[in-house]
């Protein structure tokens, strides 16, 4: 069974307090270029070095991470938020459990136009060529 995503003007639920060690990271919503994580994380653990696609914003709603970027490690508390550049490695340690809301702005996927398409059609078989066959009719 796939994960359920928000619908667009949906009111979404981030639970905190003492539903916060029982919550699991979730995607909330999911487009081609739009991706929003509530992503919980247990004092203790941590999230080794990794980077992502596109840009993103990480806002931390409850308890304390220490993100570290560029070799630099920063605390990131409630109501505070990080953005980073897409491709920055980066990676995450809880201080104390935590619920971060991830918004990953993804790169646009480029498909072809149809000028594009129509385009390349005639650099293949430019007007001019003849035909690779002839045939001629007599009456």
């Amino acid at each position: 069974m796939g994960i359920s995503h928000a619908n667009p003007g949906e009111v979404v639920d981030l639970p905190l307090g003492e539903k916060l060690a029982s919550t699991a990271t979730a995607a909330l919503v999911k487009t081609d270029e739009l991706e929003i994580i509530r992503l919980v994380i247990l004092a203790g653990k941590e999230i080794a070095t990794h980077q992502a696609r596109g840009e993103v914003v990480v806002q931390c709603l409850e308890g304390r991470v220490a993100v570290t970027v560029g070799g630099k490690a920063q605390e990131l508390a409630a109501g505070q938020l990080l953005w980073l550049k897409a491709g920055e490695p980066h990676a995450v340690k809880s201080i104390e459990n935590a619920s971060l809301l991830l918004t990953l702005l993804l790169p646009k996927v480029k498909t072809p136009s149809i000028d594009m398409v129509q385009e390349a059609s005639e650099e293949s078989f430019p007007a001019s060529d003849a035909p690779a066959f002839t045939r001629t009719v007599r009456p």
